[in-house]
C-alpha cells in the first residue's frame, strides 16, 4: 500500500492535495472559478485562492484551523496590504508560519498559495 494518497484531479500533472501519513500538502492554488481567473484586483483573487485551498484541504479530510505553512507568491508587492487584509480572515487566531516573495506567476494572476496541514487521521 502506499504511503501516500492523493486528492483531486488537475489539468496540469500535479494533485491539489496530497496526504502523507498526518500531513496533508495542498499545490499552489490560483484564482480560478468554474475556469477563469477571477477579475478585481488582489482582493477577491486572494479569496478566491484561499477557498481553493480550503476545498483541496477538504478533499484530504483536513481543514484551514489543520494549516501549519503556507507559501505565498503576489505578483507585485504593493499588492501585500490587500493580500495580507484577506488572508487574516481566513486564519483569524493562530495563524499558520508563513512565507511571503514577489515573483512573476504563471499565468497572469496576483497571487498564488500553497499549504501544508497537519491533521491526523482518525
Amino acid at each position: 500500500m502506499s504511503r501516500k494518497q492523493t486528492f483531486g484531479a488537475s489539468h496540469v500533472p500535479l494533485s491539489p492535495a496530497v496526504r502523507a501519513g498526518d500531513f496533508v500538502y495542498v499545490s499552489g492554488q490560483v484564482p480560478v472559478r468554474d475556469g477563469s481567473v477571477v477579475d478585481g484586483g488582489i482582493e477577491p483573487q486572494t479569496r478566491q485562492v484561499l477557498d481553493n485551498v480550503k476545498a483541496a484541504l477538504a478533499l484530504a479530510g483536513a481543514t484551514m484551523e489543520d494549516v501549519v505553512k503556507t507559501t505565498v507568491w503576489i505578483e507585485d508587492a504593493r499588492d501585500f496590504g490587500g493580500m495580507n487584509k484577506v488572508y487574516a480572515t481566513y486564519f483569524p487566531k493562530e495563524p499558520p508560519a508563513r512565507t511571503t516573495v514577489e515573483s512573476r506567476l504563471m499565468i497572469d494572476i496576483k497571487v498564488e498559495i500553497e499549504a501544508v496541514a497537519y491533521a491526523p487521521q482518525k
